[in-house]
């Protein structure tokens, strides 16, 4: 079965998640993968204008919920994943194939939708049954940003000029602070009417983490606690879980799922037209808005290629 086409649309949120190769703890936190992973999101953010909301970081997976206003979504988590990839891998000592499968991103359609996302990040630890309270998960996570509304500064380990001094010259060690710049990450704004203020997010924050941490009670007699979090082996896989189906969307309104998947659909059958045009020779064939063109050789392709 063929993957879905990718439909990003500049001015939607997205609720990204994307998992690490065969559930391995290959995010397990530690003060070193934090600030490494840390440094890599606020460089990615800066660079690549994005709006990021919410950001969660579990040992084996990663939420996001962000905006592209530029409409470069794919490039920013180009970025974004090639660096976690490289920086994390380098430091817990794994080497192949770091992410499962390609990211999945929804859009998020409405308040009540997003407020759900939000709880859903926050909730990392405690809805597994690994810490007892929000804010003990020693992994990264969006939190305490969103309780002060301040940014935090994390360290960016440019290895371009590790590189380029050369061996020779006592490049030393990766993470070397020889090699280490400032990146400053700063959320944006959730776009709540009701939450523009810091006292009105707090109330929100303060409600919902009792909401989680009041059911995870419930259903865990007994948590691992964090401890037990940091002493996991990055290369362990984590307990198999029940395989849930990915929503087209996210929203509390049916009538806004109906409309979204009939623009999918539109949008599914306008690219295969253009697709078999283009199949054909024909490469001048307009795509869909938000539509990622098959790629062309300018001058045809190479022979063997051909052949």
């Amino acid at each position: 079965m063929g993957r879905p086409l990718r439909m990003f649309v500049p001015g939607e949120i997205y609720f990204i998640t994307v998992r690490c190769f065969q559930r391995r703890l290959l995010l397990r936190p530690s003060a070193l993968t934090n600030e490494l992973v840390g440094g890599v999101l606020a460089r990615s953010v800066r660079l690549h204008g994005i709006d990021l909301f919410v950001f969660g970081f579990a040992s084996n997976h990663l939420h996001l919920l962000v905006r592209a206003p530029a409409g470069n979504l794919p490039r920013f988590m180009q970025h974004l994943l090639t660096n976690i990839s490289k920086k994390t891998g380098t430091l817990v000592r794994w080497r192949g194939r770091f992410w499962e499968r390609r990211y999945s991103a929804e859009p998020v359609l409405d308040d009540v939708a997003l407020l759900g996302r939000v709880r859903y990040i926050i909730a990392h630890g405690v809805k597994e049954g690994l810490v007892r309270r929000c804010r003990e998960w020693p992994g990264l996570s969006a939190l305490r940003m969103l309780w002060t509304g301040r940014p935090r500064v994390f360290r960016w380990f440019n290895w371009t000029r590790q590189s380029m001094a050369g061996s020779s010259n006592g490049a030393g060690h990766p993470f070397d602070q020889r090699w280490s710049e400032q990146e400053s990450l700063e959320l944006a704004p959730l776009p709540v009417p009701g939450l523009r203020d810091l006292r009105s997010l707090r109330r929100f924050l303060r409600s919902a983490t009792r909401e989680i941490e009041a059911e995870a009670a419930r259903a865990f007699a007994s948590v691992l606690g964090v401890r037990g979090v940091l002493r996991q082996h990055p290369h362990r896989r984590a307990r198999p879980r029940e395989q849930t189906t990915r929503p087209p969307c996210h929203t509390s309104v049916p009538a806004l799922l109906q409309a979204f998947r009939e623009r999918y659909r539109s949008f599914v059958a306008a690219f295969r037209e253009a697709s078999e045009k283009w199949k054909r020779g024909e490469f001048g064939t307009p795509f869909p808005d938000h539509a990622f063109r098959p790629f062309v050789w300018p001058e045809g392709p190479p022979a063997r290629l051909a052949a």
